[in-house]
């Protein structure tokens, strides 16, 4: 393949960074409102913008009124660390861990928070046996492991009588797969992912069963003011009216307002669909070489976002391959995780255009070839 030709057409957006993620079609900073921004966060039109951001996220997730939706700090990460710090140590806690973002909440539930949780783990690529979780624990999963592009199939592993609580992090979930919510007590996500939104903010959702465990139980460890969901024995309330815990960016808001206004625009099938298809296009470039593989090996926990891709070549010429593609304006930010196997991941969520991921084939090949030789 040495000499292969340099393709002439670049993808017209080539941003396939999982996080954060290209944003919608048609995006312009210019067309974002304005009127909220110099104006403090708890004013009127403060608290009506944030408030049309969370009934805007509950529309689009077909989220039922028994859940509650925050916008909180630290973007996904930040929500999760919150759902744990204020939620276990009740009852015996299992964590579930194949990617790098799983093994976190190993990390902080066994060195922060001392609770001595039972791990299972996969490799990078496989899910581990969910019919094995003991539902009389809580339970830590991520939905869709960014990382390691290796997702549950659906929530089916979560039994509707269970006596823990589910915690999912969802962020590159939500918006691109149907989620039972009756089987969710605890999710986050960020808007950076799906929705191609800034970082910084996280989202928090809460079932009954969580709201009902932030109520009756109190950690034995110290709280930040910033992870602080209870007031006087009860649920801070405003916390999910648009009243943040802190400052939040109205900038950032406004931009997600923008990007939930045009996922509203397609429905959430809509959103599916795209990632769907995005998801199908880069499947057959996979297949059509031999040197490309998926990390993850069996389509049924496949990621349609996060796609995490196996080439047939040493960690030096992925890297090589990366740096060509940044360079010709093909493909930005494109490299597997730090933590993870040598390889490509490619964002394949709904803001992303399907011609743009169809362009990328003949750009591989012409970076592979170049990269060897």
């Amino acid at each position: 393949m040495t000499g292969y030709p340099k393709p002439q057409a670049v993808p017209a957006r080539p941003y396939f960074s999982s996080g954060p993620c290209a944003k919608p079609p048609g995006y312009d900073p210019a067309n974002l409102a304005t009127d909220v921004l110099g104006r403090s966060h708890r004013s009127k039109l403060g608290k009506t913008r944030l408030q049309y951001c969370i009934d805007l996220m509950r529309e689009l997730l077909n989220l039922p009124d028994t859940h509650r939706i925050g916008i909180v700090p630290g973007s996904d990460t930040g929500a999760y660390e919150m759902a744990m710090w204020t939620m276990l140590g009740a009852r015996p806690v299992t964590a579930l861990a194949w990617e790098s973002f799983g093994e976190g909440w190993v990390t902080d539930a066994v060195k922060q928070l001392k609770i001595d949780p039972t791990v299972v783990r996969a490799d990078y690529g496989q899910l581990p046996d969910l019919s094995a979780i003991d539902w009389t624990h809580d339970v830590l999963f991520t939905w869709n492991g960014t990382t390691s592009g290796v997702r549950v199939p659906d929530a089916d592993f979560i039994p509707a009588d269970r006596a823990g609580l589910s915690f999912a992090d969802a962020t590159s979930g939500v918006f691109a797969y149907d989620i039972d919510w009756a089987k969710i007590d605890v999710a986050t996500f960020s808007w950076q992912k799906v929705l191609g939104g800034e970082g910084a903010h996280g989202v928090l959702i809460l079932g009954p069963r969580a709201v009902e465990r932030l109520e009756s139980y109190t950690p034995a460890w110290p709280l930040p003011k910033v992870f602080r969901l209870v007031s006087k024995g009860k649920l801070a309330e405003g916390v999910f009216k648009g009243e943040t815990i802190n400052t939040p960016s109205m900038l950032a808001v406004e931009d997600a307002i923008w990007s939930l206004e045009w996922a509203r625009s397609l429905g959430k099938g809509g959103l599916i669909a795209r990632s769907d298809a995005n998801a199908a296009a880069l499947d057959a470039i996979v297949a059509e070489r031999d040197w490309l593989g998926h990390l993850a090996a069996d389509p049924a926990t496949r990621s349609r976002t996060s796609v995490c891709l196996t080439v047939d070549a040493d960690e030096a010429t992925i890297k090589k391959m990366v740096s060509l593609l940044e360079a010709e304006g093909a493909a930005y930010d494109i490299g597997g995780y730090r933590d993870a196997p040598p390889g490509l991941r490619i964002w394949c969520g709904a803001t992303v255009d399907t011609a743009d991921i169809v362009a990328l084939g003949p750009w591989f090949d012409w970076a592979y070839a170049t990269a060897k030789a």
